[in-house]
């Protein structure tokens, strides 16, 4: 990717809040680190839901369900070497403006067929909340993201509204955007999703006959300070993916 490229992303990154970038990956790879994915799933699921509280409930009543796994870093080397992939990490730096990007945490999310579980409009600021808000998330779609499959969902220009007071009630969410104000993005295997921690973001029920398989990124400026310590269990927190740590400090 070009260094003009790269600029472009960034200034539609500035503007809007978030950048899809179409193809990072190549669909072989993708399919491949999906099966690796499902495989993960299938040996270390703990059998949690992490689906949020009423999104529970289709309008049929019954319920929607999702699986997540965190740190697959941890569990295969196919996901710590795309952690360090220059593809990703040279837009992470653009987006964040420098050439210092650092991890936070991340999480496989697969939505099954039929009723995979929707996640209301939020930010993700509260659950992390940090200095200057230098934070920003990537997903990678493992495979086709369509909107009948539940795709992300989001606010453009939100992130300039500053963080928001949200409801607690099973997790951090803003009951006053309707989900179906935010913009479908619908997106293909390999496209990667770059986002601020400050955008208004949301997805829907996967109802197709296919899952849906992601990966969540969250990574930030190492020189912006956490305003409060939380997702410590997270491993690998503070790993640079680009750059240094100026602070010469484990920022975790």
């Amino acid at each position: 990717m070009t260094v003009t490229d790269l600029a472009a992303l960034a200034e539609q990154y500035a503007e809007n809040g978030y950048v899809l970038v179409k193809g990072l990956l190549d669909r072989a790879e993708a399919a491949e680190l999906r099966r690796g994915a499902h495989r993960l799933l299938a040996a270390l699921d703990t059998g949690e839901d992490p689906t949020w509280g009423a999104a529970a409930v289709l309008a049929g009543g019954r319920p929607t369900r999702i699986q997540h796994l965190h740190d697959a870093q941890f569990h295969s080397a196919a996901f710590s070497r795309l952690l360090v992939d220059e593809r990703f990490t040279s837009v992470a730096a653009a987006v964040l403006g420098g050439p210092n990007v650092q991890l936070h945490h991340t999480k496989l999310f697969v939505k099954p067929p039929e009723n995979g579980s929707p996640f209301p409009p939020h930010q993700d600021h509260p659950f992390f909340p940090h200095t200057h808000h230098r934070v920003a998330a990537a997903i990678f779609h493992l495979d086709d993201a369509p909107e009948e499959r539940g795709c992300v969902r989001i606010v453009p220009g939100s992130h300039r509204l500053g963080p928001l007071e949200h409801v607690e009630e099973g997790s951090h969410h803003l009951p006053q955007v309707p989900s179906a104000s935010a913009l479908p993005l619908p997106a293909e295997a390999g496209d990667v999703l770059f986002f601020s921690y400050l955008t208004i973001h949301a997805s829907g029920v996967n109802t197709s006959e296919e899952a849906r398989t992601t990966w969540l990124v969250q990574f930030r400026d190492p020189a912006d300070p956490p305003a409060v310590r939380t997702h410590d269990q997270s491993l690998g927190q503070g790993m640079m993916l680009a750059g240094v740590d100026p602070t010469g400090r484990r920022n975790a």
